[in-house]
């Protein structure tokens, strides 16, 4: 099984998570936003992910640390959980229409950090900015050593933007993760 587990204590946030990539789509997720144990779970759901958070932070401040900081753990715990990455599919793609909303997203677990995010809209969900969720994938694919490209083709209703980048980014790191046998997937014979 390749699980990950790790906790992160800085002077804003507290967090400790646990992830398994060949899991059940279980989770148990506390982050004391809502909106965000939503999408979690909908993460842990459509991968086929074991996920457990327990996030605080100091969100009387705003939801920028914390919700940055989940990022940076749950990168860490894939990076971790795909261990030397040898014989992984590698290459990940998904799109995934959430009523009006419809989102692509391709990856490369190949060990390089690289961010492509077209999202063309601005707003809140209640009172959480949806700029945040860049700031939030940023910090996955820089702890993860991924490259993806999350791209937004056409959608109304913010929420449903942010399901379909979420359980997008979710089907396609599972099939990209899934081990299709014993040889790394690289001709430098390294990621």
């Amino acid at each position: 099984m390749r699980k990950a587990s790790l906790n992160r204590k800085t002077k804003e946030t507290d967090i400790k998570m646990e992830f398994n990539l060949d899991g059940n789509g279980l989770a148990n997720i506390s982050t004391s936003i809502g909106f965000l144990d939503h999408m979690f779970e909908l993460f842990a759901f459509h991968g086929n992910f074991d996920l457990t958070i327990e996030a605080k932070g100091d969100i009387h401040v705003d939801y920028h640390h914390l919700i940055e900081d989940i990022g940076i753990v749950l990168g860490r715990c894939i990076d971790k959980a795909l261990a030397d990455r040898k014989g992984i599919k590698r290459y990940g793609f998904s799109s995934i229409p959430m009523d009006e909303a419809l989102t692509q997203v391709s990856l490369d677990l190949g060990g390089r950090s690289f961010l492509v995010y077209n999202v063309p809209f601005e707003g809140y969900i209640r009172d959480i900015d949806i700029g945040l969720f860049e700031e939030f994938f940023r910090a996955v694919v820089n702890n993860a050593k991924i490259t993806l490209h999350v791209n937004v083709l056409y959608g109304k209703d913010l929420h449903h933007v942010i399901e379909s980048i979420f359980k997008a980014f979710a089907k396609a790191i599972h099939e990209a993760s899934r081990v299709m046998g014993e040889i790394l997937p690289s001709t430098k014979g390294t990621l």
